[in-house]
């Protein structure tokens, strides 16, 4: 029985196996997709990046110490009792005195205000670094979708390469065959084809490693193709501005930390001014019979605490703060500067790689027409087809080149680009 009942279970298991792995075999194709147009990529990465999730985050805690900032400090209630259990007329509690009192830090020389102020310009800072961490990461998305096309244009490149490499082949065999080429020239057209051979198994791997970073960006998805061409868009691209921003969001941004650095120095000024705490109180006389006010004052020393070693370290970081700013602001102009002169170089650079493909191309053409007609020797055919391939990579330089400045003047500019105005 017990047997019966085991083989059961065993084939109820197999059974269950054998359907995950048919369900997971049908699931699994359908995981990987191609990516979608970069700026709904974009958009649906906004509520998954792990780096937007972080931003969001510092600015819910900087709400926190707004709100935390503007509390009152909490009354203290004390309950004394006095001259209980001593010898004589003061034994047992006939003569004691008991004082129920209450308490309040008084916060003066503006600590309340400051306090209010400093986490006022943090939130401001957290926001302000939010919308440049979007921009950033708009920027860094941009270029690895940009840098996955631009893998699979070289690996569409190498398939290209070797299909022509292989028709040479065929070609130097041919005329091998009919003693009209050296065996030689054979070996050296099967040497040429298994070299681009080599470099497309090479661009397959580039093209595979530029998708996976493009998805670790977002941390959800696995893509396997791209919707959008960015490269094609190069050609079309206005020119950057004759003139840069009146200011930069990287500068706005560092010029909130540094007002809110600039805030944490004025509330630890103020925390040197001694806290002056007032009680009030009601005292029962057990002896008399009677009931009496208590009320009093007490105010710090300030021998050995007056904050002078927090007030430096604020002040000291106000310091680095300033110099960020400045380094900022001229890592910002001369941004600015190099990528417009990017761009204006790409887009030359784009039209005169255009006109060396459609050379290099009709060179290609006549070359290999030339060597069917035994009329030009094998070495000039490969030397065109390299010509042609290099011809090609020139033309996709040149692209990226244009697609990455237009990436980093919309970055410098505040905006997500290939689409977002700002």
């Amino acid at each position: 029985m017990d047997t019966h009942r085991y083989a059961g279970a065993c084939a109820r298991l197999a059974i269950t196996v054998l359907a995950m792995v048919i369900a997971g075999a049908r699931i699994a194709p359908t995981m990987a997709q191609p990516a979608p147009p970069y700026l709904t990529l974009f958009q649906q990465a906004e509520s998954l990046a792990p780096r937007l999730a972080e931003s969001d985050a510092n600015i819910r805690a900087a709400e926190g110490q707004t709100i935390q900032a503007a509390v009152r400090p909490n009354p203290n209630v004390g309950l004394e009792i006095e001259d209980v259990g001593g010898s004589g007329s003061f034994s047992g509690l006939s003569r004691s005195q008991t004082t129920l009192s209450v308490s309040e830090a008084l916060e003066i020389g503006g600590q309340r205000s400051a306090r209010i102020a400093a986490a006022g310009a943090g939130l401001n800072a957290a926001r302000v670094q939010r919308e440049q961490a979007r921009t950033d990461f708009a920027y860094d998305l941009a270029l690895a979708y940009a840098n996955a096309e631009l893998a699979g244009k070289l690996f569409d490149l190498a398939t290209e390469g070797l299909a022509r490499a292989r028709e040479d082949e065929r070609a130097a065999r041919a005329l091998v065959d009919a003693g009209r080429e050296a065996d030689l020239r054979s070996v050296q057209a099967n040497a040429a084809a298994t070299a681009v051979e080599a470099d497309l198994e090479s661009a397959r791997a580039g093209f595979a490693e530029a998708l996976v970073r493009l998805s670790g960006l977002i941390g959800t998805q696995s893509y396997t193709s791209l919707s959008q061409s960015l490269l094609e868009l190069a050609g079309n691209l206005r020119p950057p501005p004759p003139e840069p921003p009146n200011i930069f969001p990287t500068v706005l941004a560092a010029q909130a930390v540094r007002n809110a650095v600039a805030q944490r120095v004025t509330v630890e000024r103020t925390r040197a001014t001694p806290d002056v705490t007032v009680a009030l109180g009601f005292r029962h006389l057990e002896g008399d019979n009677a009931n009496a006010l208590v009320a009093g004052v007490s105010v710090p020393l300030p021998l050995f605490n007056n904050n002078r070693g927090a007030i430096a370290t604020a002040s000291a970081e106000l310091a680095a703060a300033d110099a960020r700013l400045n380094a900022v602001r001229l890592n910002a102009e001369a941004d600015w500067r190099a990528a417009s002169a990017q761009a204006f170089a790409a887009d030359r650079r784009l039209r005169a790689t255009a006109d060396a493909e459609a050379a290099a191309n009709e060179a290609y053409r006549l070359a290999r027409i030339g060597y069917d007609a035994g009329r030009s020797p094998l070495v000039e055919l490969l030397s065109a087809r390299r010509g042609l391939t290099e011809a090609q990579m020139r033309g996709l330089d040149a692209r990226i080149a244009r697609i990455r400045a237009e990436a980093i003047l919309a970055r410098l500019m505040g905006r997500i680009p290939f689409g977002e105005t700002p």
